[in-house]
């Protein structure tokens, strides 16, 4: 059994994911408020909360640090400052708990736009500071839609070991369930969630062809509607008619948990606004757990990594 420490945890995605394999909790920690109640809610126990405040010493030993660190300073959606926001530096707290607790391995999780924030520097200092931790990183964007979940989300997932062990990042399966398994029934959903005729007939004039049911619409920053089998990604910060089942509702807090590969009987013990934000910053589950699966199967083999020179000669043969 593996230990983990769970840091800007949310309401515990990543958790789910390496615990589906096996892996046990020992720290989490959470500064938001709200997220803290849901994580302690469906988890028992309550997060450590500002980051800042616990000296990494405190931190109980672990073999492997997750973090899905704060990506709002990386995001397009985002003012894009970097590590020139505040919460864009709290990468470096993942750095020093990793100098000072030496963990075999870790996982990571940020937005995609992290590998070209600032041509590349960001990205470029990240990975170098972690290999200067004597770590042999690997990392992939990867997209929800091609694990199995409708919506189209990409994330930059990086992982790292003390030792130059063999691991892949998973495959896509290439397909997503539909969307109808993920929606509620119409009928039990309050008429709060129906947008008015005024918004309707304005998708309606704007939707590109003739839609199907069930899809979610997406309106670009271009005012242009896409009515699409899939959703678009989840943002903390949409406008609450961003996305639109059918282009006639808003998703309910239930939905977008699914469309986030939460289990059905995660508890939503929060207010709308609340749960939308969270659900928005949230990661997909099943991506973490295909993640976690290889992962962890690295660390019980240990086979040396194949190097650029034997993948050749692999290919070759």
């Amino acid at each position: 059994m593996y230990r983990t420490i769970d840091l800007f945890a949310g309401v515990g995605g990543i958790r789910l994911g390496f615990e589906a394999h096996g892996c046990k909790t020992v720290f989490s920690s959470e500064w938001d408020k709200h997220a803290q109640k849901m994580y302690e809610d469906n988890f028992g126990e309550k997060p450590f909360g500002d980051i800042n405040l616990i000296k990494p010493e405190e931190i109980p030993d672990h073999d492997i640090l997750l973090a899905g660190f704060p990506c709002q300073p990386f995001s397009i959606a985002g003012k894009g400052l970097g590590f020139e926001d505040t919460r864009g530096t709290l990468f470096f707290n993942i750095e020093e708990i990793l100098a000072v607790k030496q963990p075999y391995a870790f996982f990571l999780e940020n937005v995609r736009r992290l590998t070209t924030h600032d041509n590349g520097n960001t990205f470029r200092i990240i990975t170098e500071k972690l290999k200067n931790l004597g770590y042999f990183i690997h990392y992939k964007i990867l997209n929800s839609l091609d694990y199995g979940i409708p919506q189209k989300r990409e994330r930059i997932y990086i992982v790292g070991f003390k030792e130059d062990i063999h691991f892949e990042f998973p495959k896509p399966i290439r397909s997503y369930r539909p969307l109808s398994e993920f929606l509620e029934d119409e009928a039990t959903i309050d008429k709060s969630y129906f947008v008015t005729d005024h918004i309707k007939e304005k998708r309606l004039a704007h939707v590109k062809g003739k839609p199907q049911r069930p899809t979610i619409w997406h309106e670009n920053i271009g005012g242009n509607i896409s009515a699409l089998p899939f959703s678009c990604a989840l943002r903390a910060g949409g406008s609450y008619n961003y996305l639109l089942v059918n282009g006639e509702r808003r998703l309910t807090s239930r939905e977008m948990f699914n469309l986030q590969g939460f289990p059905k009987d995660f508890k939503i013990t929060l207010p709308y606004t609340q749960a939308r934000k969270i659900a928005g910053n949230s990661v997909t589950v099943p991506v973490i757990e295909a993640i976690a699966k290889n992962f962890i199967q690295s660390l019980e083999n240990k086979k040396p990594a194949i190097k650029a020179e034997q993948l050749e000669l692999i290919e070759v043969v």
